[in-house]
């Protein structure tokens, strides 16, 4: 086994794209993304390796074009669910029964059509469906789900090769078995790569899988579905349906066979699948697990050593990429006053400089945020701040839903650290600062640690060592992810293992070893190889 292992292609990050204007890999990417946009494209449930169509067909838009029809997926019932379930069971069997060498091939090979042939598929996918423009893509849909494929794999065999020390004469070892029955993958519209990655991982191990993407995501999720499948992902090992969301979760969950359910989304549904599961406890097999990432309101603090243009640019890039649909972007800000007026002025001359469009233009930083209601949402966010007598809209402010659901980057300085967009996440390109007196800092600390249910991620900027450590120290529960003179967002797999606590979920670390020791059950074996024959030990002479 180990000179197997040893022969494992080690994993590297995906090199990323720069698309540099003029250069052909972006007129090849703008090029598949117009072919794709012309087309009316057709997105079916695939159960048991099959399409699956029915007569409820819902009509697809694009987030930048809410008046362009550019297709529709086949909306599936509760028998749907119940197929996919029993299509995984009877999967299962076999899925187990093959080589792990085996499983990891049809990754790697996934990982490699990833970036090949399907490189400008999936990113044109992503940045039509999801709004994305061709650096989030590239970054998210080809090379972070890349990453999650090539590391899970050197992950999974670095696990399988941790063994238990053996005595004379015993030989001790572990398995590591997949869970006993299915798993269930609910993933988020924010990242094409997280929806790649739930079931995978789950799948790699061993495991069967019914998984439920977003509605808002299933242009992308075909073309992992298309891939896997040419890759020789087996049938009925990954199912993916297009369900309604609640009665889907009751189904699942109340099935004696649930063994697992990995999640990304709201806090809100993630709680409500909990207790489901709770409630549901005496009916398992097994006790299930439940892995889920939720929501994040997102801080940056700096101290009044920090670097200006630094702490400006990171709340630009940290706020406003991928139009702060982020669970892990920048949405609450504690500045000092003696830095704010630069801090500010730094901001507002990068953020005059900002191009807001679709992304067929890659000269566009901003697109537009996912539907209707994100709209309404962040628009009724910016109407109250300009008529509170605690808030202020200081950059931005414009929404223009006149063709696609498009809200310009927008600051909203506040004299209350509790103000609503302080502590409330929002999930757009809105950014709410704090101006606190630079006496106040470890005050402040205290007020960044309490101010939020959620602990994803959280960044200082200082040029003060003290004035880190002490940070680092006071911040220790208030972010599962750290960051030091950087904004919070872009965790790369294999760098920076990603997930958080409190309401942001279980911290247990997409792209690292830990999520996938989640999708195990290990057994221990010890085996005697001469056996004792009387019952007597030495001490009874």
């Amino acid at each position: 086994m180990s000179k197997a292992i040893s022969q494992v292609p080690l994993a590297v990050n995906e090199p990323v794209n720069s698309y540099v204007p003029g250069s052909p890999e972006v007129k090849s990417l703008i090029d598949t993304y117009k072919k794709m946009w012309a087309e009316k494209v057709e997105i079916p449930m695939v159960i048991n390796g099959k399409e699956v169509k029915t007569d409820t067909k819902v009509q697809l838009q694009s987030p930048q074009d809410h008046a362009h029809d550019f297709g529709f997926y086949y909306q599936g019932g509760m028998q749907h669910v119940d197929d996919a379930i029993n299509s995984a069971l009877a999967a299962k069997e076999a899925w187990n029964a093959l080589g792990w060498e085996q499983r990891a091939a049809i990754f790697l090979k996934a990982a490699d059509l990833l970036a090949g042939p399907y490189r400008d598929v999936i990113n044109a996918a992503t940045m039509i469906g999801q709004s994305k423009n061709v650096h989030q893509a590239e970054i998210d849909a080809a090379c972070e789900f890349i990453d999650f494929l090539r590391f899970n794999v050197e992950f999974m065999t670095e696990m399988y090769s941790e063994q238990p020390v053996s005595d004379n004469g015993i030989w001790n070892r572990v398995e590591y078995r997949p869970l006993e029955g299915f798993c269930f993958a609910v993933t988020p519209f924010n990242f094409t790569a997280i929806s790649g990655n739930l079931p995978t991982c789950m799948a790699m191990l061993g495991n069967v899988v019914v998984w439920k993407p977003s509605d808002k995501q299933v242009y992308s999720a075909k073309v992992i579905m298309d891939v896997l499948i040419e890759a020789g992902l087996p049938a009925g090992v990954i199912n993916m349906i297009f369900t309604d969301g609640k009665e889907t979760a009751e189904k699942v969950l109340a099935h004696k066979d649930f063994a697992g359910l990995h999640f990304t989304g709201s806090t809100k549904v993630f709680q409500g699948m909990w207790k489901m599961i709770g409630d549901n406890i005496h009916n398992y097999r097994t006790y299930p697990r439940i892995v889920g990432e939720t929501g994040g309101k997102d801080f940056v603090i700096a101290h009044p050593s920090a670097n200006v243009e630094a702490v400006a640019t990171a709340l630009v890039r940290g706020a406003f990429e991928y139009q702060g649909q982020k669970c892990s972007a920048a949405s609450r800000a504690y500045v000092p006053k003696s830095l704010w007026a630069d801090v500010k002025k730094v901001m507002e001359a990068q953020m005059a400089t900002i191009k807001i469009g679709s992304p067929v233009d890659p000269s566009n930083f901003v697109n537009a945020v996912i539907d209707k209601n994100s709209f309404e949402k962040c628009k009724g966010y910016i109407t109250r701040a300009n008529e509170s007598a605690e808030a202020t809209v200081a950059i931005g402010g414009t929404c223009d839903d006149s063709k696609g659901w498009f809200v310009h980057p927008t600051v909203i300085e506040t004299t209350n650290p509790q103000y609503e967009s302080m502590v409330e996440e929002i999930f757009g390109p809105i950014l709410s600062v704090f101006v606190y007196e630079d006496q106040d800092w470890k005050e402040t600390l205290k007020v960044v640690d309490s101010s939020s249910p959620y602990s994803l991620t959280g960044s200082v900027f200082s040029q003060d060592r003290y004035a880190i450590a002490e940070a680092y120290k006071a911040l220790e529960n208030a972010s599962g992810n750290f960051y030091i003179n950087d904004k919070p967002t872009g965790a790369v797999v294999g760098q920076q293992p990603f997930g958080g606590g409190r309401a942001s979920g279980t911290n247990d670390k997409a792209g690292s070893k830990m999520n996938l020791l989640r999708w195990t059950s290990v057994r221990s074996v010890k085996e005697t190889f001469v056996s004792p024959k009387d019952y007597k030990y030495p001490y009874l002479g």
